[in-house]
């Protein structure tokens, strides 16, 4: 797919968040959200809510059991735990988006990659996913019991024999991911590392975030046309807004 299939390439806002720092605001229906990566050593631990009831969120289970999947791309959507559709990938240029490990801690950031605290280096401490997370949750409200799993943008993990999960490094340089959302949403964002990043210096990669307005559904959609459960998701959604002009 090109980049205008889904909207038409007029940016509505743009703005960098640096690596390793956390972001937070509110992504309406119809809008796409695109992260470009603009460095090696790319994460972003995303999580949401819906902004009009923020008792209902991303729900990582039914995500994958839905669409019998074990990570998240292309053709992929996100669940509620509602069985509402929350956002849609529509571009997905990584290709594996990691949805089974929660964000990095404080513990595994320091045993990777030791301390640096802002009293030493301000701007540049070492950040970690979760706790980057619930500061910006704090902003709407929100705190820890109301934070579940995250969709890890760009990163890759994969099982041995045991069952034990490991990061698979790669170069994410300029490489693209698209979310149409489908509700609006109170979107959180940490671009610290992966909790299983294996980098021997903390070097978390800046993203390049961009808006759109989606284009309109066409007749066949690449994220609610991909399974059975997708299409009535989306069914879903629309008992939802009924109402909606």
């Amino acid at each position: 797919m090109h980049m205008g299939d889904y909207h038409n390439n007029h940016t509505l806002w743009t703005e960098i968040l640096p690596g390793g720092h956390h972001w937070s605001g509110r992504i309406q229906k119809g809008a796409i959200l695109q992260f470009k990566a603009l460095g090696a050593n790319a994460n972003v631990a995303l999580f949401c809510v819906n902004a009009e009831d923020k008792l209902e969120r991303y729900n990582m289970p039914d995500s994958l059991k839905g669409q019998h999947t074990a990570f998240l791309s292309t053709g992929h959507v996100l669940y509620s735990d509602l069985g509402r559709v929350m956002a849609s990938i529509v571009k997905d240029e990584h290709g594996w988006n990691d949805a089974l490990c929660a964000p990095s801690t404080k513990v595994q950031i320091e045993k990777q990659f030791g301390t640096q605290t802002f009293q030493d280096a301000r701007n540049d401490m070492y950040r970690n996913g979760r706790d980057s997370l619930l500061l910006e949750m704090t902003k709407f409200g929100l705190s820890t019991q109301d934070l579940s799993a995250t969709v890890n943008l760009f990163s890759k993990v994969v099982p041995n024999d045991a069952g034990e999960l490991s990061y698979v490094a790669s170069n994410h340089t300029d490489q693209i991911i698209e979310l149409r959302f489908e509700m609006d949403c109170l979107l959180f964002l940490s671009a610290a590392p992966h909790a299983l990043d294996n980098s021997a210096e903390y070097q978390p990669a800046d993203i390049q975030l961009s808006l759109f307005k989606a284009n309109t559904l066409a007749e066949t959609d690449i994220c609610r046309d991909s399974c059975p459960q997708n299409q009535r998701a989306f069914q879903n959604n629309n008992r939802y807004y009924a109402l909606s002009v």
